[in-house]
């Protein structure tokens, strides 16, 4: 059996990205539901409306899900005790090490996968303790590393002996497969889901990723030190233009304040942050959670059928 299937008790090795205002207790129960293991994004919530979230999830799916801790987060250690209270199967791991935290989330069976976007951090999340590491490459959505998907998932393959979960560029069956062929037992996937029925993200923030063209996602933000993959937009421009111009780092942070939350709930495509991966152009129509991960599974099977080397 698919390894990362039997750890998390899930149907197909697919996992829900943890976005920020995106992931949402009705978009980890409906992936949940579908098979998949769904995700609460935790991002800088306090820890109350975190419990609020687990607790939504748990009255829409019977099924395992986690929740996507951003280690950065003020409230980590508030919302790490949630966790431990609602005695969440899986957690996924961002933005730090969450070695503090293993032994006491071990107790009560919690599974720890952190995303990684390097050799030496895979090395050491394994020695640390984790079940299995999210591969993230930088097409990936949102904050991202600098390796490529393609380049980075077979070399932490042959470093570590842990399951791993290949993420960044992955939007249907054929980056599936892709990722199975170099070496992962899963895949994660993110922009896709963003462009579900069950996604309560803005009709504006979906829309956009379905009208999005192949070089509509770019970075900013790389002279602050925490590089942002969105898709192109005033907003984008303007903090483009001051990082060519060497404008003061905190003063572009300053401006980037808000800027998801003003996207995925506003639906301000203009001065919001519309956080999304390479793969946007490969999105072309909104449908059910169940539909695309059947989908993607179902054609991952049929590229690996008919491969003729």
């Amino acid at each position: 059996m698919n390894r990362v299937c039997s750890l998390l008790n899930i149907k197909y090795p697919i996992i829900q990205g943890g976005m920020a205002w995106v992931a949402t207790a009705e978009l980890a129960a409906a992936v949940s539901n579908a098979g998949g293991l769904g995700l609460i994004a935790g991002g800088n919530a306090p820890a109350d409306i975190v419990r609020e979230q687990i607790r939504k999830a748990k009255e829409l799916t019977d099924k395992p899900f986690g929740v996507n801790v951003m280690l950065l987060s003020p409230y980590v250690d508030e919302v790490m005790d949630v966790i431990y209270e609602e005695k969440v199967s899986v957690i996924t791991t961002g933005a730090g090490n969450p070695a503090k935290y293993m032994e006491r989330l071990k107790e009560i069976g919690t599974k720890i996968i952190p995303v990684v976007p390097s050799v030496a951090l895979a090395k050491r999340m394994e020695k640390c303790g984790a079940d299995a590491i999210i591969v993230e490459g930088t097409e990936a959505g949102g904050h991202i590393g600098e390796l490529t998907t393609m380049a980075l998932i077979p070399q932490i393959v042959d470093s570590v002996s842990i399951p791993v979960i290949g993420a960044g560029g992955i939007a249907d069956g054929r980056g599936m497969a892709a990722t199975f062929a170099l070496g992962a037992e899963g895949v994660q996937i993110g922009t896709r889901f963003v462009c579900s029925t069950e996604c309560t993200a803005h009709d504006n923030y979906k829309e956009a990723i379905i009208k999005a063209k192949d070089r509509d996602a770019v970075v900013s933000g790389r002279s602050t030190g925490h590089p942002v993959r969105a898709l192109k937009n005033k907003l984008i421009k303007e903090m483009l233009k001051l990082e060519k111009e060497g404008v003061d780092p905190a003063k572009i942070e300053e401006i980037g304040l808000g800027a998801l939350r003003r996207a995925v709930i506003d639906g301000d495509m203009e001065n919001g942050s519309i956080m999304a991966g390479q793969v946007a152009a490969m999105i072309k129509e909104i449908k059910p959670c169940k539909d695309i991960i059947e989908e993607i599974v179902n054609d991952a099977k049929k590229v690996i059928s008919n491969l003729d080397i």
